[in-house]
């Protein structure tokens, strides 16, 4: 019995000191493996990088994206890495000649030239980088006034490049070894550094198979263009201009190398558009090897924006535009066959009851997919591409401002619709003082034909130059300026893009314009040009639409805008979104009113009107106005045009000017096109909903 007990007790001792050595080995095991991973990660290295948030879409009021984003993959250098690696100057070169091969452009801010003689070129970059390089000359006790030449020597050796090297070679190398040094400096906040941007997937595998250590890939978005169309008002992106990053975007949380609106929606609804970058925390081995990523802050892609342009007009508007123009190009019009030199010009509709831009057209125009592609070319090219003409170029209006001295004549001279006035062909009042101008169709038969007596609705329907001389005359200039300015010419449109705002002729703007030449005195002579929309009138086609728009709508006029809504990125959440607003309005009396509408819908209608051969057949009623604008530039005379339809209840303005157009009526064949657009859609201006979308 006690020899069985003293087995089984051995046994239990033997079981005991099994397990204890399992532990034991266990713990030893354990602990290996935590001594060969701090080992491991003795040298590991943590980064943080700034992820940019995707921008916002851009769409018009139908849903039609216009602008969105595409996947795209940048090239980050991690010095940590780089260095640790065999022979970095070597592998460098290689990444080097890599990247030349495919074509790619590599980044760098070292401010200095390509070639010899090498000289500084600090002034092409911000104040902040200006800092920054002084900051590296001083960690390297180098003289701040040392010569470009000396510069580049000192790097050369300091960076160890091979005296083999050609200087080019030398260069590419020492731009890149200066990008990835500076960032080693206390005090300097920049992120990793990236080699190039924008790499496509097949350049990336390409990169990748070299193996060069401390290369990496970064994910990123860039933007894409689902239109040809709509360049000017789209704009385009960017990086930031000299001092921009330390005056603006620094205290918007921007990275210093941040894409940013340049021109057009992209630069007007920045504030939208730009969404909030994260930051992304990596832990890598010296050998490259990444242990661990997480992000700190996540992304947060842009706002959408949606346009109260439709892409459907402003494509139809476009190829009518460019149709025109380029059939005057090569006819010319008339018997004389004028207009052979017309080399530019713009369309611009607006919902009357709303003062939304429909659409916004200039001619000539450009892709604006291939906008840094074509730049050099385009900056070159004939008729000025990359200038929008609609909102930004001022012209003389002629003829279609004569609504204005109609209604100053009749509210403020007492004139009436019917007051008559016999056209005698050249107005000989100040005959004495050598001024004799003259009704177009006079100069056009060769003096021998007239409008003959004509009431105020007939003259705006064949646009008698000698019935609004004498309008003119009857009314003050002050007044006359006054109905201008009420209707919106020569004031801001309200528009959220650059505008130019243009002038009025007055008595203080030729003074302005005439200071110090002695010919400053506003005289009747520059009230007669005046009165037809000539002397010193200079405005844009946007105010001529915006004026039209005034017009219909019997003398209010709305702001303009290219805004329809702003929505999150998911569409949850509406952040903001346009309500018609009243910049001014015009009190005008029936009779003004009354002669207003009937003398333009007589410009269409009535057989000796402007607009009859062209418009006549229309379907729906219209009011329009053509002009022909003197100018002193040589060539063919401008050529002006506004529509508003249907006349009696008015929903679209247009207006369309073209330089060395010759003659206002042929731009009926841009409007006709647009119009019919218009009036084909039958639902024009509901936004499709997708699911789950604010409405």
């Amino acid at each position: 019995m006690n020899r069985r007990a003293r087995f089984r007790t051995s046994v239990f001792i033997a079981l005991i000191l099994v397990v204890m050595a399992l532990f034991t080995f266990r713990l030893y095991a354990l602990q290996s493996s935590r001594d060969e991973e701090a080992i491991r990660t003795a040298n590991s290295l943590t980064i943080w990088t700034n992820v940019d948030a995707a921008r916002g879409q851009i769409l018009d009021r139908n849903g039609t994206v216009l602008v969105g984003n595409r996947a795209s993959y940048n090239i980050l250098i991690i010095s940590y890495v780089f260095f640790n690696g065999p022979s970095p100057n070597e592998s460098l070169l290689e990444l080097l000649n890599l990247c030349d091969e495919l074509g790619i452009d590599v980044e760098s801010n070292l401010p200095v030239s390509e070639t010899k003689p090498y000289t500084y070129t600090l002034d092409d970059y911000s104040s902040v980088w200006q800092g920054y390089f002084r900051t590296f000359l001083a960690s390297r006790g180098w003289d701040p006034d040392m010569s470009a030449q000396n510069l580049m020597n000192n790097l050369r050796a300091d960076y160890n490049i091979p005296a083999d090297l050609s200087d080019e070679e030398a260069y590419r190398l020492i731009s890149v070894r200066f990008e990835l040094s500076i960032r080693t400096i206390e005090g300097i906040p920049l992120d990793n550094y990236c080699l190039a941007k924008d790499v496509s997937s097949e350049e990336l595998a390409a990169i990748m198979e070299l193996g060069v250590p401390g290369v990496i890939v970064e994910t990123t978005t860039v933007r894409e263009y689902n239109t040809a169309y709509a360049a000017h008002i789209l704009g385009h992106t960017g990086a930031m201009e000299a001092d921009e990053y330390q005056e603006i975007y620094k205290d918007l949380g921007y990275a210093m190398d941040a894409v940013v609106g340049r021109e057009g929606v992209e630069y007007a609804f920045e504030e939208y558009l730009h969404g909030t970058d994260g930051l992304l925390e990596t832990t890598l081995l010296s050998t490259g090897e990444v242990l661990e990523q997480k992000y700190l802050k996540t992304p947060e892609p842009g706002d959408n924006v949606e346009l109260t342009i439709d892409l459907g007009l402003q494509m139809t508007a476009e190829n009518a535009l460019a149709q025109v123009i380029q059939n005057l190009q090569e006819n010319g019009t008339g018997s004389k066959q004028e207009g052979k030199d017309a080399d530019s010009g713009a369309v611009v509709a607006v919902d009357v009851k709303t003062g939304e831009v429909l659409l916004s057209a200039s001619y000539p125009t450009y892709d604006p997919a291939r906008y840094r592609e074509d730049f050099n070319e385009l900056s070159e090219a004939d008729g000025n591409p990359l200038y929008d003409h609609a909102l930004l170029a001022t012209y003389a209006p002629g003829s279609i401002y004569k609504m204005v001295t109609g209604i100053a004549a009749m509210d403020y001279a007492g004139w009436g619709r019917y007051r008559t006035v016999t056209d005698l062909g050249v107005y000989t009042k100040y005959a004495d003082q050598g001024y004799t101008p003259a009704c177009h169709i006079w100069t056009s038969s060769g003096g021998t034909r007239t409008h003959g007596t004509v009431n105020m609705m007939q003259a705006l329907a064949v646009s008698c130059n000698y019935y609004f001389y004498e309008a003119g005359l009857a009314v003050s200039t002050e007044d006359v300026d006054y109905v201008a300015k009420q209707l919106g010419l020569g004031e801001p449109t309200g528009v959220e893009l650059p505008e130019n705002t243009g002038m009025r002729a007055n008595a203080e703007t030729k003074a302005e314009v005439y200071a110090g030449s002695g010919m400053e005195a506003w005289v009747d002579g520059d009230k007669l040009q005046a009165s037809i929309g000539q002397s010193l009138n200079a405005f844009t086609p946007l105010q001529m639409a915006c004026y039209t728009a005034a017009l219909a709508n019997q003398g209010t006029r709305y702001k303009a805008t290219f805004l329809s809504r702003v929505v999150s990125w998911d569409y949850q959440d509406l952040i903001a979104e346009s309500e018609p607003e009243i910049l001014s309005q015009l009190k005008m009396s029936d009779e003004a009113i009354a002669c207003v509408s009937e003398g333009m819908q007589m410009t269409v209608s009535d057989y000796s009107g402007t607009a009859f051969s062209y418009l006549n057949d229309y379907p729906i009623p219209l009011a329009a106005k053509t002009g022909t604008a003197q100018h002193g530039s040589g060539g063919s005379d401008n050529a002006s045009f506004i529509c508003y339809a249907p006349a009696d209840d008015p929903q679209i303005a247009i207006a369309v000017y073209v330089e060395h157009g010759a003659q206002g009526g042929n731009l009926a064949n841009v409007v006709r096109p647009i119009l019919d657009a218009y009036f084909s859609q039958e639902s024009k201006y509901e936004t499709t909903y997708s699911e789950n979308t604010v409405q």
